[in-house]
């Protein structure tokens, strides 16, 4: 747990169960689906307006297929008894004449029904994909303001790439449901509802065939939809998986080849690639087979229509047009439902990653800041830890009775083997996490006093790993301090032993910088890494490891840069290189989370204790 300065790249192993351990396994269901569904449509009230102009456009659309349909049975019948008048008649040819101003009048009245269809469809899938944009771009932005408020805790028990897929997959899933399935449930149902009416208008024996069948209908659609949902759970859990297995394996890949891991990579991504096809076997099969099963279901309704008319057009005196328009709304009839049962997938899935991302919405953000908290101002760099303890975990405490002085400007050194609590102390300074036990101030105030915003702004970090953001040299070193002019960027990078190489770039100060600064070496980076903290102009200084991956005449490059950077404030210094820490006011030596030795250089070296066997090369660093 020592390094937890370096969250923001380390990322937990990851399995088939999900990153972290924290992921719903395959096969788990939902929590609450309907609560999911009231959650998703509090994000459509906005647009209250706008759709209920869609759903009048869908009613609009229902209204004129049914009508539409109906248009048969006067045309059917009309032409059967024309052509018996014509052939009755005697002047044969006004009268087919007259057969077809009837015929054609009829045509574009039925054309003129499906072209109000037509424009209403057109209408309402204008508008309901704006209305469902807007929906995911509120999704999308709480979702992203949420991560910001989260902890670091947080974001060091969970994978970045599994995050980064609820920003994608999930969200696309239910952009997909609200683009579509919102607008057809309510056209199917209304489409259902209308051709009932339509239908016991018109035959009731029929009708009566017809919802027979309703319930069979209902039950096999509810059991494969029952057994489908969890299906489609297990399918984005592991869908994420794979996403974040990606992006720690791209981001990582120097490290894979260095040690010759490709062979073992690929097996552990076949491993999650194969229980990401495995669950999309069966939620694709769960939500594919509805459809078929539920158009066999029509057919049989549509032969039992068809052969019981054909019966009552004999005996009964049923007319042609009527058992034909009965026949299209026997189809029409299971047509919704057919529809709405391929929409299992989107809606499962919706569902599922629309829980996903309602998971994170729902996290525990880092604790607000008390109503007795306060700016800190004027801030001379005192710094005091009194008898802390602190555990990641409750059950495995990682400092123990931590105690030290900082004066305003002085060096303080922190070395000891890897895990002895180093960055830990560091990560408390900036309370990242809460003490248990003890206290710690800055100028004799406690941390839980000073407002979180204002302690960070009072202490700057330069960490071994540097992160540089797409966009110009400028504009990343103004990132620690957004208000900062073109002058003191360029004062900064001075500060830091930037300035030089900068102006040796092709644009100078305004060269982009993608990939995270890949077309800069690693001790150029540091150096924007250091230009970052000078121009924040913090009091206090956290120093973590920051030229450990560095050679030696760049480190020495980098020191420069650093001690101008020091100069004033108050630094916390954690280094593996002991010569870099010889100049500090007092070195604390750590072991398993104690301070077994203190004082400076010279001191700790007469002692010939720890320090002096670590100095001298007796031991190791680990």
């Amino acid at each position: 747990m020592e390094s937890k300065s370096k969250s923001q790249t380390t990322q937990p192993k990851i399995g088939p169960a999900g990153p972290g351990g924290r992921m719903k396994g395959p096969g788990a269901k939902p929590k609450d689906a309907k609560k999911t569904i009231q959650r998703l449509m509090g994000y459509l009230k906005k647009d209250t307006g706008k759709i209920m102009i869609v759903f009048i456009c869908v009613a609009l659309s229902s209204i004129s297929t049914l009508l539409g349909s109906y248009m048969l049975r006067p045309i059917i019948n009309g032409l059967g008894d024309s052509f018996r008048t014509y052939a009755q008649s005697v002047n044969k040819s006004n009268t087919l004449s007259d057969l077809l101003k009837d015929l054609i009048g009829k045509l574009l009245i039925m054309a003129l029904i499906y072209a109000v269809g037509v424009f209403t469809q057109y209408l309402q899938q204008r508008i309901m994909i704006e209305v469902s944009q807007k929906a995911l771009q509120k999704i999308r932005d709480e979702l992203f303001e949420k991560m910001q408020s989260l902890p670091v805790r947080f974001f060091d028990t969970h994978n970045h790439g599994e995050l980064m897929s609820r920003f994608t997959n999930d969200v696309d899933a239910v952009g997909e449901m609200l683009n579509n399935t919102i607008v057809q449930l309510f056209s199917g149902t209304l489409t259902v509802i209308g051709t009932l009416c339509m239908m016991l208008y018109m035959n009731i024996t029929l009708s009566i065939v017809t919802i027979i069948m309703v319930p069979i209908f209902v039950k096999v659609g509810g059991r494969i939809a029952s057994r489908g949902r969890k299906f489609f759970v297990g399918q984005q859990t592991a869908l994420g998986a794979v996403n974040g297995y990606i992006e720690e394996s791209v981001t990582g890949q120097k490290v894979v080849k260095v040690f010759c891991h490709e062979d073992k990579c690929i097996k552990e991504f076949d491993k999650l690639n194969n229980e990401l096809k495995d669950q999309q076997i069966r939620a694709q099969f769960a939500g594919g087979i509805m459809g078929p099963v539920m158009g066999n279901l029509g057919q049989i309704n549509y032969s039992l229509i068809v052969t019981v008319g054909g019966i009552l057009c004999i005996t009964k005196g049923f007319d042609i047009g009527g058992l034909t328009v009965f026949a299209n709304y026997s189809r029409q009839f299971t047509r919704p439902i057919n529809e709405l049962s391929m929409q299992v997938n989107t809606i499962f899935t919706a569902l599922a990653g629309a829980e996903r991302v309602f998971a994170i919405m729902d996290a525990e953000p880092e604790a607000e800041d008390g109503t007795d908290t306060i700016e800190l101002k004027d801030v001379s760099g005192k710094v005091i830890l009194d008898h802390v303890t602190f555990g990641y975990h409750p059950e495995k405490i990682i400092l123990k009775d931590i105690s030290l002085y900082a004066k305003p400007g002085q060096k303080i050194a922190f070395v000891g083997s890897t895990g002895a609590g180093k960055t830990t102390i560091t990560n408390l300074l900036n309370r990242f996490y809460d003490i248990n036990e003890g206290t710690i101030t800055i100028d004799e105030i406690p941390l839980q006093k000073i407002k979180k915003d204002s302690l960070r702004k009072n202490i700057a970090m330069v960490l071994q790993d540097t992160h540089l953001f797409t966009g110009t040299v400028r504009e990343n070193i103004r990132y620690g301090r957004l208000d900062a002019t073109d002058e003191e960027v360029e004062a900064a990078a001075k500060t830091a032993s930037a300035h030089s190489f900068i102006m040796r770039l092709a644009q100078g100060y305004d060269t982009m910088l993608e990939g995270d600064g890949a077309n800069l070496s690693q001790g150029q980076r540091q150096l924007l890494n250091i230009a970052r903290a000078a121009i924040s102009k913090a009091p206090i200084l956290v120093l973590d490891e920051a030229t450990s991956s560095v050679d030696t005449r760049t480190e020495r490059h980098i020191e420069h840069g650093m001690d101008r950077l020091m100069k004033g404030r108050t630094t916390f210094i954690i280094a593996h290189r002991l010569s870099t820490v010889r100049n500090a006011n007092a070195i604390m030596v750590l072991e398993h989370g104690e301070i077994i030795e203190r004082g400076t250089h010279e001191d700790l070296l007469k002692l010939k204790g720890r320090y002096y066997e670590l100095y001298t090369g007796k031991i190791e660093l680990d």
